[in-house]
């Protein structure tokens, strides 16, 4: 299974008055590991919506595990959880790059739609075929 990896680092306008990184923050790199992951597979978000094809998430379950603070360098992992021809679920970690830490755990759900608003009652297959070469694959350990 293909994770996407990056790095992060954690700076001031990612923290909140307590000086740790605010839960927003997280969620923006969740975000943007899971773009990262669609674009790593040869899909961006601007060539799906030509397709008439868009992700919106349905589904979030972030567990803070440790809050990440000030100048810490953080390593985002993504990577293909379940698929069920409707919908697809992201796992994702966010961690200390120096010493693995986990900060944060999610699994994210997200389906797709058209550009109007209507959901496909099945994964368009340009996504399909990826999604389950991707579940067909090892598992991942965390």
């Amino acid at each position: 299974m293909k994770k996407h990896i990056f790095e992060q680092k954690v700076y001031y306008s990612d923290t909140d008055a307590y000086g740790v990184v605010w839960h927003g923050s997280y969620l923006r790199w969740l975000e943007a590991g899971r773009v990262e992951w669609c674009e790593m597979n040869g899909h961006n978000l601007i060539e799906l919506k030509e397709m008439d094809i868009v992700l919106p998430v349905v589904n979030l379950n972030v567990r803070y595990k440790s809050s990440a603070k000030l100048n810490d360098n953080l390593i985002i992992e993504t990577w293909i959880k379940k698929f069920n021809n409707l919908s697809v679920t992201f796992s994702q970690v966010i961690k200390s790059r120096e010493t693995g830490k986990i900060f944060i755990e999610a699994d994210v759900d997200v389906v797709a739609i058209t550009n109007n608003g209507k959901l496909y009652r099945r994964m368009p297959e340009v996504l399909a075929e990826i999604f389950e070469k991707e579940l067909e694959k090892c598992p991942v350990s965390v």
